[in-house]
């Protein structure tokens, strides 16, 4: 791709240097066009099988692709290709939390104690000292189910360990877990701090918050995302699959590399009640864009609950990726280059990666859908630095 074509430097596009030239509408919009098109074809590059993204800028939709929906083939990944969105299901999760807040059936103050009594209790945990905001904003100290085993764990299982290999994926891949089960994993391990001193990421939070969504209404945390997202917004193509293992048509192969230099298993059929209300939502880029703009435009939260949304506090962990992020209620604040920052939440599960962005009014929404994970940390660390700042130069492009 040639950029220069447009006679704007590349260093332009950021708006990070005084006296850049202004370009015509079509030039911006080619400019929208080509960038897009090489940032995936960049990530694709890097090792993924397969990626797709969308754009929304203003009224226009902007489409890009690179690889092939699975290998050894020729047909490319299809625009509208279903994709497990992982944690991006946060998002969702948050929302229909706040969303009950607002009306008055729970307060994000109360603890998880008078919601589920003796669920969050053992080896230190403490339900009665942790509240739904913690829950949701991740600073409860409660262990990660998904987490790393540790050197002296006796039962590596307590980890979800057994999806760690390609073995251990062929055996357990059509297995379904519950929520109970989930928790009662990380209720083997002591919490990593007190109740609001510290921020960790634990998935087991939001199995807690889907698990409270269930008490409070009588119905499953799906069926209240259905009800107050998916219909309202008409996001057909988003659902929570339950039991069922392999994805509609069209949609990317999902390849795990397991081992670093190892070969790409495709994990494309798993049963993902392991994941619950911490990522089993499965999407499509368009209706994912679709739900980032609404929630940017504020069509689905009042305002008291869009400022609990946005209330940040700082997420160390994030900082080797994009230094000075924010984790709000299920939804994060990304600084930008050129100044400002966009609400996101990636999202990784087997063999998917989600990457997506929205300015604060919704006016620009990047989303962008990688077929490929793998366990080779040097590796992943480089395609998620590409892909922040390749949404970085979208958000930032003038």
């Amino acid at each position: 791709m040639a950029l220069n074509k447009l006679s704007i430097p590349l260093f332009c596009m950021a708006s990070l240097v005084a006296g850049c030239p202004s370009s015509s509408t079509e030039e911006v919009n080619t400019t929208y066009d080509e960038l897009l098109q090489e940032g995936v074809d960049k990530i694709q590059a890097s090792g993924i099988v397969a990626v797709h993204a969308e754009m929304l800028d203003g009224d226009r939709r902007i489409l890009a692709r690179s690889g092939v929906a699975q290998l050894d083939s020729e047909t490319p990944i299809d625009f509208d290709s279903y994709f497990r969105m992982g944690s991006n299901t946060k998002t969702f999760v948050a929302i229909v939390v706040l969303q009950l807040a607002g009306e008055g059936a729970l307060s994000l103050d109360d603890t998880v104690e008078q919601w589920l009594p003796g669920v969050v209790s053992g080896n230190g945990n403490d339900g009665s000292l942790i509240t739904i905001r913690q829950l949701l904003q991740h600073t409860s100290g409660i262990y990660n189910y998904t987490g790393q085993a540790e050197p002296d764990d006796p039962d590596p299982q307590s980890n979800l360990a057994a999806l760690d290999t390609a073995d251990g994926y062929m055996q357990h891949r059509l297995e379904h877990v519950d929520p109970e089960e989930l928790v009662a994993l990380a209720m083997e391990h002591k919490p990593n701090f007190d109740p609001g001193t510290e921020w960790a990421y634990s998935n087991t939070n939001y199995v807690l918050a889907g698990m409270i969504i269930e008490r409070v209404t009588g119905h499953h945390w799906s069926e209240e995302v259905e009800a107050r997202i998916l219909e309202p917004l008409g996001l057909d193509h988003t659902f929570e699959p339950g039991d069922e293992p392999d994805l509609p048509a069209p949609h990317a192969t999902a390849y795990q590399q397991f081992k670093v230099g190892g070969p790409l298993v495709d994990v494309t059929i798993a049963n993902h009640t392991w994941a619950d209300a911490a990522g089993s939502l499965v999407t499509t880029s368009a209706d994912l864009a679709k739900f980032w703009r609404a929630l940017s435009e504020g069509s689905l939260l009042e305002p008291e609950q869009t400022a609990e949304l946005h209330d940040t506090v700082p997420a160390p962990a994030f900082d080797p990726i994009a230094p000075g992020a924010g984790y709000g209620l299920g939804i994060m604040w990304v600084p930008t280059s050129c100044g400002g920052g966009y609400w996101s939440h990636a999202g990784d599960t087997l063999g998917y990666s989600t990457r997506n962005a929205a300015s604060d009014d919704g006016s620009r929404v990047v989303v962008m859908s990688l077929s490929t994970s793998t366990n080779d940390l040097e590796a992943s660390f480089a395609t998620i630095i590409e892909t922040f700042k390749i949404i970085d130069q979208l958000m930032c492009a003038e």
